[in-house]
């Protein structure tokens, strides 16, 4: 007989561990809605970036079915994610100033999980404060992006990807290529294909990041106005700069030309 304790629901989720990790700095009621919202969100972070390592596997490994499957549940994260935001609104300027002070320099701008999905997704162009000795973001922002992992799943397929897009530097900032244009043009002739649908699937992305950046700049100015963020960021201002920047524009460009 095995002395291997049973496994239970408590002990399969490390609730314990789980949920002894709430400990707000104030006795201030909404402090402990502001901790679990932000806590929750690092929890889908972390299940974006393990989908999305999934789904590049698919599409460079030729499955298109399964990247189809993946990026639609990816898709489906962020409008999660976008909805908690409705909770957190629920939260006055008032009640949120109560402990804002108790924050001190922390900042949503230092999520090293956050950071690292922009580099998969393609995102580029980070300052050496946002780099410093992170291994993991230097190291994703030195790999293949997820488009990059589209094109190849393209080319694979017969489409007429153009080489210097296949054989280009991943660690250098992707931009608009009017040949990878006439290829995704061409993927859209079958609109009910497998490659057209997961390129639609990367735009449902696209948009849910897109979408998560505008509520989320909208919940900061609904709560702080136009003062400076915790941590020194310019707060709403900063987050408005952000606004309308797709991730894959090609995807996105090529509905003028259709």
């Amino acid at each position: 007989m095995s002395d291997k304790p049973a496994v239970t629901y408590g002990s399969y989720l490390r609730l314990d561990t789980l949920l002894s990790c709430q400990k707000p700095e104030t006795d201030k009621h909404d402090e402990m809605l502001f901790v679990v919202i932000h806590q929750v969100y690092e929890l889908w972070f972390k299940q974006i970036l393990h989908e999305v390592a999934l789904l590049q596997g698919q599409l460079e490994g030729g499955n298109s079915a399964g990247a189809l499957h993946t990026a639609r549940r990816v898709a489906k994260i962020l409008k999660t994610v976008v909805g908690q935001l409705d909770v957190l609104e629920t939260m006055t300027p008032r009640q949120f100033a109560s402990f804002r002070d108790a924050l001190g320099t922390s900042s949503g701008f230092q999520s090293a999980q956050f950071r690292e999905l922009e580099a998969v997704l393609g995102r580029r162009e980070f300052g050496a404060s946002d780099v410093g000795h992170d291994e993991r973001l230097v190291s994703a922002a030195h790999r293949r992006s997820l488009f990059d992992s589209l094109l190849r799943h393209l080319a694979d397929l017969g489409y007429a990807v153009p080489e210097h897009a296949l054989a280009r530097d991943p660690s250098s900032a992707w931009h608009s290529d009017p040949e990878v244009q006439k290829a995704l043009l061409e993927v859209y002739v079958d609109e009910t294909g497998h490659a057209a649908q997961v390129c639609e699937a990367l735009v449902d992305i696209d948009e849910g990041l897109q979408e998560w950046r505008y509520r989320h700049m909208k919940m900061v100015e609904r709560t702080i106005g136009a003062k400076i963020g915790t941590g020194g960021s310019a707060g709403a201002a900063y987050l408005r700069a952000t606004l309308f920047s797709p991730v894959f524009p090609d995807l996105w460009e090529v509905r003028s030309q259709a």
